[in-house]
């Protein structure tokens, strides 16, 4: 869309006329000095002001100045513009109990750890807009990725994971507290963790419900996920049926621990028994954190006033130049014309007029 930002300055449109019409005219110069061919510049150089042309010529420049005084501006179509809702942090736990083959993939027996780097990477890669970080828990707790919208990057760091990494503990407690230093660090207007785990705490220096507590006087809600199958066959002697036995390879995990965190930060828990429901898990996150808080957009701006300024000067510049041009195209016939034979220019009237000067003198011989 075109505008022009002061359109006001168009305005000022009649002010030449009225310059003209209001203020006197002023007193013309007789020149002391006057030369053979000034009357021949001066009809080629005076008398084209005051015509038709040169008329219109100057109400063009001054259209084209009042032009780009009025900042012709172009405005594009609008562009939306996604804006950060989120600074959102995922904690998993890689303690050795995540490599438990409880979990089914593609129709095959999978560890926990598998799914979860199926399912969280996913997750990661909807994210867009968000500044996401991953932190890694075992024994200890440790950054692997700092709050970035690279969520390339992040996905890569979490299926480089490896069990063992961090120890064969799970330390809960210093997983949130981690997240909450890392969260209050930045500006946001939600801070948000999602913390994935198989067992209860078992390390660290920082309790599970002080770790929520700090969580909440800091503003992060903290979304918990307890993740496993209820039931397992375990094989028997060497692999075989023989000495089988069915099996709770969840028995460890301490689901009222993480349903306290939740409840204490303004978050809810989860229960994942297989990789379909930590899929819907995912997309709940996904409905009750939107990535978008708010429509925004913006519409390019592209000033165009030295388009007309451009031209304005293009065309002082040939005014300018038109009465030098004919006054040296004068000059030169002048010149040209002396210099002919038979010619009766000012050189010829001086040479006329050296001879007719003898003349007396010669009669005067004469007589």
């Amino acid at each position: 869309m075109f505008e022009f930002a002061t359109p006001w300055v168009f305005a000022l449109l009649p002010l030449p006329w009225l310059v003209r019409r209001l203020l006197p005219r002023a007193r013309p110069l007789t020149s002391a000095l006057k030369v053979p061919f000034y009357s021949e510049l001066s009809q080629s150089g005076d008398a084209s002001q005051g015509n038709l042309a040169n008329l219109l010529l100057l109400s063009l420049l001054w259209l084209l100045l009042l032009s780009a005084a009025a900042r012709p501006q172009w405005y594009g179509e609008p562009i939306a513009q996604k804006s950060s809702a989120r600074d959102l942090l995922v904690a998993v736990d890689i303690s050795g109990s995540m490599e438990t083959p409880d979990m089914l993939l593609d129709g095959r027996p999978a560890m926990r750890v598998e799914a979860v780097k199926r399912v969280v990477s996913d997750f990661v890669e909807r994210r867009e807009g968000d500044r996401l970080g991953l932190v890694l828990f075992g024994t200890r707790a440790y950054l692997q990725a700092p709050l970035t919208y690279d969520r390339k990057t992040v996905g890569t760091l979490l299926q480089e994971a490896q069990i063992g990494f961090a120890g064969q503990g799970t330390a809960i407690g210093d997983a949130i507290g981690l997240a909450v230093k890392r969260l209050t660090q930045r500006p946001a207007e939600q801070r948000v963790l999602i913390l994935l785990t198989d067992g209860a705490n078992t390390a660290g220096e920082i309790a599970p419900g002080k770790a929520a507590e700090l969580a909440q006087q800091a503003g992060v809600t903290v979304y918990t996920i307890g993740v496993g199958a209820e039931e397992m066959i375990q094989p028997g002697l060497l692999g075989s049926r023989f000495g089988a036995r069915r099996i709770n390879p969840s028995r460890d995990l301490d689901s009222e621990t993480l349903q306290a965190i939740a409840d204490t930060t303004g978050g809810q828990y989860f229960r994942a028994h297989n990789p379909q429901e930590l899929v819907d898990i995912y997309n709940e996150l996904d409905r009750l954190e939107p990535v978008e808080q708010e429509a925004a957009s913006y519409r390019p701006l592209k000033s165009l006033y030295v388009w007309p300024l451009g031209a304005a000067l293009l065309l002082t510049m040939l005014w300018a130049a038109v009465p030098l041009l004919a006054a040296g195209s004068v000059e030169f016939q002048r010149r040209t014309a002396a210099r002919a034979p038979g010619n009766t220019g000012p050189g010829s009237t001086r040479r006329h007029f050296g001879k007719a000067a003898l003349e007396p003198v010669q009669r005067s011989q004469t007589l």
